[in-house]
């Protein structure tokens, strides 16, 4: 299938997104294409990414000088040390701005990756090749990076736009379903926001782009991503309308701190919970459209997605889960900051909720 190329247009970067197959292989022909020259380039690598693919792009940076960092992803190393280790092989190695960081793998590395390029000299080019669905329809796109630290999720971090997104899928086949899940919750979630016709397209269509299927996996990432564009452009630092972009997500980075980021839930799991939850809560507060809220639920159902909260807590874990919520990032007073929906395609910001509302909610959710 022919590449795709989606053009992001930011006050502080202009880049592309490309999507398509056996792009890696081509790695040092679209760096060419796109004017992006370095000498040196650090490539910091998803352990869990197989070596077969990692070696493809190293062999396609001949003449390159290449220094490798491969990085066991999960929730618990992305952390401020990590970043340390990057920067002090960026410092030792004498990388200068002109050169590059190449962040291969998911979401995390990608954000830790990132996070390390935007500190490195106040700035240092950075290339985001994301392997798993998930970061390739969300994290890759928009600048966010971020760390986590023992009070909360992505508490530390910066905006940073790379140089270069390449997202192929020939990665995705390496990947669990499961994995697979996570990244259809964040094209869902862009869907519920902002595309009813994207919505239709993936309640028709579900078993084919869980399974791969070209045209529709790669149609699905693509208008994902667009949906993100559309918001990033008009609102790259977060301060309006990118903040639709949460939906789900305060309830979903609750859920993964109570479990302390363990493997029982992963990020596009939480996300799912969480805006299983975001909707429940806007049908208890007569928000949402009767009908569509209805819709929603029964495209959950029937994809067998997870989404009951009660397989992950019961009550006494309702004050761990409200603590965390309380310290979310988009909190701007005592009370909790939620988005919410009105029907598909209107989401609804700045919505704040006592804490004692919430509990009344979760006391209820966790006796069904």
């Amino acid at each position: 299938m022919k590449t795709i190329k989606l053009r992001i247009k930011t006050k502080t970067q202009k880049y592309f997104i490309l999507i398509g197959s056996n792009l890696i292989s081509k790695f040092s022909k679209i760096l060419n294409q796109n004017l992006i020259k370095f000498e040196k380039c650090l490539l910091l690598i998803d352990s869990n990414v197989p070596k077969n693919m990692s070696k493809r792009i190293i062999k396609s940076l001949k003449g390159k000088k290449v220094c490798l960092i491969f990085f066991k992803s999960n929730e618990k190393n992305k952390n401020q040390k990590t970043v340390n280790l990057i920067i002090n092989t960026l410092l030792k190695k004498n990388f200068t701005r002109n050169d590059c960081l190449i962040s291969i793998g998911g979401g995390i590395t990608g954000d830790i990756g990132g996070f390390a390029s935007s500190l490195f000299k106040r700035g240092i080019k950075f290339i985001n090749i994301p392997t798993t669905l998930l970061s390739q329809v969300d994290s890759s796109i928009g600048g966010k990076t971020g760390i986590n630290t023992n009070f909360g999720k992505n508490l530390i971090g910066t905006f940073y736009q790379p140089s270069l997104v390449i997202s192929d899928v020939n990665f995705l086949k390496t990947l669990p379903k499961r994995e697979l899940i996570c990244g259809y919750a964040e094209i869902l979630k862009h869907a519920l926001i902002a595309n009813k016709k994207l919505f239709a397209y993936l309640n028709k269509n579900f078993k084919k782009i869980i399974s791969l299927k070209s045209p529709f996996i790669h149609k699905s990432i693509y208008e994902s991503c667009k949906v993100k564009k559309i918001v990033i452009e008009k609102d790259e630092k977060e301060k309006n309308l990118r903040k639709i972009l949460n939906f789900g997500h305060t309830f979903a980075h609750a859920y993964e701190a109570s479990l302390g980021y363990s493997k029982k839930l992963n990020h596009g799991e939480a996300v799912l919970l969480g805006m299983n939850s975001a909707l429940n809560f806007s049908n208890k507060n007569k928000l949402i459209n009767k009908l569509e809220y209805q819709i929603i639920k029964k495209c959950l159902k029937n994809s067998n997605l997870p989404w009951n909260i009660n397989k992950f807590f019961s009550k006494k874990d309702i004050n761990k889960i409200l603590s965390f919520m309380t310290k979310d990032k988009k909190n701007n007073s005592d009370k909790i900051n939620l988005v919410l929906l009105k029907k598909i395609g209107y989401p609804i910001i700045n919505q704040q909720y006592s804490k004692n509302k919430l509990k009344l909610f979760f006391k209820n959710e966790l006796m069904n």
